[in-house]
């Protein structure tokens, strides 16, 4: 039997690889975007884009505790992969776009869960409460768009009790800067965690991930009090490094703590309580 992923105790969330993480909130445990796939093997991410994978992912699923839900913004080939198509509980409820829904309940996933922009879905657990509210994103400006599969950010609210403060966190997803994104900011000002997907990826010389410009952006219009950059450096077609994300973030000091987690390290959200913010 493979030896189980070391996790801290309490709230935490840890990077696998990718945009795939898990966070441990209260009594629920939740898997983003599965990536599963080895370094050097390929990965079919859709409209023809292929490409081997250069790192090798912190756990596999079976390493995993038991999860409540799947949250995944999109159906892409570095998002869902054959590992997770294969080894995933078909009974999980995956959180996902109407897309990606159809398609993996066609291939045997019986709780799939359709988001539409601003709809939720709530996991309860005795007084605690996650609910996972779908967000603007858009993988691609213009033409492009339209070639692309649809794409959700993501809210995280957990709630540990009903007399508790809430912990808000943000997934981005696939997402470039457009002006939808600004509709987030105006209903949720006060996020602890942003999960930002960068990366860099263009196809036919469009950006369809953010890169370091990009990232930094983001943060500025959102300004939540720390952020986790995810996404980087995974295939060849991420061609923005993180260390020009992280050189940005210094030249331009946005209001966010930035926190860089290697593949298996862990960040502990109760200490996101106790840290100072660097909201202005």
């Amino acid at each position: 039997m493979p030896e189980p992923l070391a996790l801290p105790a309490g709230d935490s969330l840890t990077f696998i690889g990718t945009a795939t993480t898990l966070l441990r909130l209260g009594p629920f445990t939740v898997l983003t975007d599965p990536n599963f796939l080895h370094r050097g093997q390929w990965c079919y991410f859709g409209q023809g884009l292929f490409s081997r994978r250069r790192t090798e992912p912190a756990a596999q699923l079976r390493e995993l505790p038991p999860l409540d839900a799947v949250v995944l913004s999109h159906l892409h080939g570095d998002h869902f992969d054959r590992v997770a198509r294969r080894d995933l509980a078909a009974d999980v409820p995956l959180l996902t776009t109407a897309h990606a829904a159809h398609r993996l309940s066609r291939r045997g996933f019986r709780a799939t869960v359709a988001l539409q922009t601003w709809s939720s879905e709530t996991l309860t657990d005795g007084d605690a409460s996650l609910t996972v509210t779908a967000v603007p994103a858009q993988h691609a400006p213009g033409p492009l768009a339209r070639v692309l599969p649809p794409v959700m950010g993501s809210i995280w609210t957990y709630t540990a009790s009903p007399d508790t403060r809430p912990l808000r966190l943000y997934v981005s997803g696939d997402t470039v800067m457009y002006h939808e994104l600004h509709q987030i900011r105006e209903r949720y000002p006060d996020l602890d965690l942003a999960i930002v997907h960068l990366g860099g990826t263009r196809v036919l010389g469009v950006l369809v991930t953010m890169d370091d410009r990009q990232g930094v952006r983001l943060l500025e219009l959102l300004r939540p009090a720390h952020a986790v950059p995810v996404h980087f450096d995974d295939y060849a077609n991420f061609t923005s490094p993180v260390s020009n994300f992280l050189q940005a973030v210094a030249e331009q000091k946005p209001a966010t703590a930035v926190r860089m987690l290697r593949r298996g390290e862990s960040l502990r959200l109760a200490d996101l309580r106790h840290e100072p913010s660097h909201r202005r």
